[in-house]
């Protein structure tokens, strides 16, 4: 829903988190001068059973040290989660303040309706003080659905004190005494006090009762959630506490309750129109004012196109560093691209930004780096375009997700970068990159360190194989995984384009990155289309009596390219490799193409961009990959030959790349093997020609498949 959704998020505790990212994004574009926001306040509604989620709390820091007083919490506090009490035998408001204000935070507790006003003012000795804090939670839902002569005696009656304050209240009295979050006075003052406070973010703790005015069947009862209906009876009492003017005769039967309407003329009709019109609406609206967006020139892009030359080996990580940096130095776009990078700087490469751009922070920087003497030193400043979130890759989304939808919330496009490790990415933040798509966020992922094999010392901690195929769920996600720097470039380049040129589209993109140096090869004429659209052949075969088809992506390009040379020279198999950029995208064109022949049987029917491209190629397919098999099967059923994949399944170990390629059976060895295999498969060899090449690579056969290990 694009003219909709502004910040959903859900009950995930993600509201809070990405509220103090945004209140923090928020004071960055005022700092470097790309928008006003000195007037803008976030606020974030959560419940006090969210909290529990760890990204509800996790920035509470981060707020208070940045002095974000454009910030508020709102915690609706009615002491339940779906199946029960949120701190049945305790305090759940208490908790909450001592949290809030230990991180420094400004705290606003609105607890007891105006009714018990009166009786407080009676409490001389602190009797009636001393009873509200010593009692739990979950006695506090109890005596809202027990009656007043239980109130009476349970909380009044054990102290003559209290029962004498209560002596001329009847049990209905009791029984309405109100929760602060239900007195709109109390709240209104809240409200006020909060958007005036100046230094500190500021909490409200509300007090609620959950269910309210729905009676006595719904409120604070454990199942309130799972009720759906209202009989006759509940309806009734609903409206009378409401004080709504509809007849008896209109909630009875079978027919569904009107709505409440007091009339055009009315005060309350009047007074929502003004306020509908102050907001600029009747309702929430997500408003896009597009802007026009100067795009590099295309020599920007001309070193990681031109390739490194055979002598040079680079890692398509430092060639995305090279990329950001000429970036950040272009005229037009430079002050809009923002870097955000969760405590890994220097392990990618980008420590060079220190200098260059500096890291943002709104204090600067008020000590002196120990690194200060060297050319890469530390470097912090209010005009600072790196975001070093700190060990938070939660946090770093947040943050992302602030920048990638600025030009829906501001009206001013960023490009942001966010680079991290490959493994802490869709596993770790799935639930935020989820709520990132929905709200049309644009910018780049960049998983680096990728793969399974390439990581030689991390184990299963670090190793990815698996992030590509978590990034396929995502609708809105654009997945790509180069092998090569000229690769990344005309993605990079296409999706600035697609995003942030003339015909804007909402999606954004994700690249796996790699960490081991090869030479980059310059990118071959006619292929910019294949790059982009998933596939294209990159080194064609030369002559022999039988033929196969070989693609790859990532690191798993060079375990490829000599299976290549090991078939041609020693098995008479010529093997076109091919480049295979985004299974995502082939798979996504193909599913596109079979539903628009399903709707439209009576048209010629289309093909889609890979039967189209690798369809009528000679052979049977191989496909090896440093992610999971089920990354290149995506594509499988769309393809006319015997198709084998060739992946990472199972978890990471420790030990060398070449090691690890060979334990998951994704190295030039067992590309061959799999080629041979496919071929004795369909008759064109024998099957001894396999079990010779087994042999001669010495493949264990009896080794554990490494999904079971």
């Amino acid at each position: 829903m694009p003219d909709f959704w502004e910040f959903p998020t859900v009950s995930m505790g993600l509201s809070p988190l990405n509220a103090v990212y945004q209140a923090r994004f928020n004071r960055y574009l005022l700092h470097h001068e790309l928008a006003d926001t000195s007037n803008a306040k976030v606020w974030a509604f959560v419940g006090d059973g969210e909290l529990d989620e760890p990204e509800s709390t996790a920035a509470l820091g981060l707020a208070a040290r940045e002095g974000l007083d454009n910030l508020v919490f709102v915690v609706n506090a009615n002491l339940q989660r779906l199946d029960g009490p949120v701190r049945g035998n305790g305090k759940v408001i208490q908790e909450y303040e001592s949290v809030f204000r230990g991180c420094g935070w400004n705290v606003l507790k609105v607890v007891w309706g105006s009714p018990w006003d009166e009786l407080l003012s009676r409490d001389v000795d602190g009797v009636l003080v001393k009873k509200m804090n010593e009692t739990l939670d979950g006695e506090f839902q109890k005596y809202v659905v027990e009656t007043g002569a239980y109130i009476r005696e349970n909380f009044f009656g054990p102290d003559p004190r209290l029962r004498a304050m209560v002596e001329g209240l009847s049990d209905d009295d009791l029984r309405r005494l109100p929760r602060g979050g239900h007195d709109y006075r109390k709240l209104y003052s809240a409200y006020k006090v909060a958007s005036d406070h100046q230094g500190t973010p500021t909490v409200i703790l509300a007090k609620t009762v959950k269910g309210w005015a729905l009676g006595e069947d719904f409120e604070a009862r454990n199942a309130t959630h799972q009720l759906k209906t209202m009989n006759e009876a509940e309806l009734k009492a609903f409206r009378d506490r409401l004080e709504l003017d509809i007849p008896d005769e209109q909630l009875e039967g079978d027919s569904l309750p009107p709505y409440y309407h007091p009339g055009e003329d009315s005060p309350e009709i009047a007074y929502m129109k003004e306020r509908r019109r102050a907001l600029d609406g009747f309702l929430p609206e997500r408003v896009v004012r597009p802007r026009a967006v100067v795009l590099p020139e295309p020599d920007v892009f001309d070193e990681l196109l031109s390739g490194t030359g055979e002598k040079i080996q680079a890692s398509t990580t430092t060639a995305f560093a090279r990329l950001v940096k000429a970036l950040y130095k272009d005229p037009e776009i430079g002050r809009r691209v923002v870097t955000i990078v969760p405590d890994e700087a220097r392990t990618f490469g980008l420590d060079a930004l220190f200098a260059d751009v500096k890291i943002y922070s709104p204090q600067g920087q008020l000590y002196e780096p120990v690194d200060s003497g060297l050319l890469l030193s530390y470097r912090e400043a209010p005009e600072g375009r790196v975001l070093m979130e700190g060990i938070t890759e939660a946090g770093s989304m947040a943050s992302f997700t602030a920048a990638a939808t600025s030009y829906a919330t501001w009206g001013e496009p960023i490009i942001p970068f966010f680079i991290y490790y490959s493994m802490f990415g869709f596993q770790r933040v799935g639930d935020l990159i989820w709520s990132f798509g929905d709200q049309r966020g644009r910018g780049f992922l960049l998983g680096a360190t990728a793969g399974r094999t390439t990581l030689t010392g991390e184990g299963l901690q670090h190793c990815d194989g698996h992030s590509q195929v978590l990034a396929s769920t995502v609708p809105n996600c654009r997945a790509y995984d180069p092998a090569f720097a000229y690769e990344m470039a005309v993605i990079v380049s296409e999706g600035m384009d697609r995003m942030f040129g003339d015909d804007l589209e909402d999606c954004f993109y994700y690249l796996t990155l790699y960490n081991e140096n090869y030479t980059m090869p310059p990118m071959p004429d006619g292929v910019r289309d294949g790059v982009l659209r998933g596939l294209y052949r990159y080194r064609p075969a030369s002559d022999g009596s039988r033929h196969a088809q070989v693609l790859a992506s990532g690191t798993a390009m060079l375990a490829a390219l000599e299976a290549q040379e090991i078939l041609a020279a020693d098995f008479d198999v010529a093997a076109d490799v091919w480049s295979a950029t985004s299974y995502k995208t082939l798979r996504d064109e193909a599913l596109g193409v079979e539903r628009w022949n399903r709707l439209h049987p009576d048209e010629p029917p289309r093909t889609s961009y890979v039967f189209e491209t690798l369809g009528d190629a000679d052979g049977p397919v191989v496909a090896v990959t440093d992610f999971m098999k089920s990354v290149p099967d995506q594509i499988a059923r769309f393809l006319p030959q015997p198709f084998l994949p060739l992946g990472t399944d199972g978890y990471g170990l420790s030990d060398t790349r070449q090691a690890l390629r060979r334990y998951f059976e994704v190295d030039a060895a067992h590309v061959v093997v799999a080629v041979l295999y496919q071929l004795a498969q369909q008759g064109e060899i024998s099957r001894d020609v396999v079990v010779e090449a087994i042999r001669r690579f010495q493949i264990d056969t009896e080794a554990p498949d490494p999904l079971t290990v």
